[in-house]
């Protein structure tokens, strides 16, 4: 089982992650939404269009630490409804 910790909270985790260019993306299902914050951050890679929410955990907050692509291209396509984790967040497998 893979997880993803920060702040001492499992914000997700699962058996079925994606592992793309380093990264682990978890399935939509498996995030803890109740530690996740809108963000109106977004950046742009050969992925396509990457979005951002950010962490509230233990009263400390973790500006986009987790992003998405909810419209990835055609070749990262196995990560569409996957989110993925930095900024400290860690990777447990």
């Amino acid at each position: 089982m893979t997880k993803a910790i920060w702040n001492g909270v499992v914000i997700a985790e699962s058996d079925d992650t994606v592992l793309m260019d380093g990264n682990h993306y978890f399935p939509a299902e498996t995030l803890k939404r109740e530690y996740t914050s809108f963000s109106n951050h977004r950046s742009s890679s050969d992925k396509g269009q990457a979005q951002y929410l950010s962490l509230f955990v233990n009263g400390e907050f973790n500006p986009d630490a987790v992003w998405f692509y909810a419209d990835p291209t055609e070749s990262a396509a196995a990560i569409r409804g996957r989110y993925a984790f930095w900024k400290g967040v860690q990777i447990q497998d």
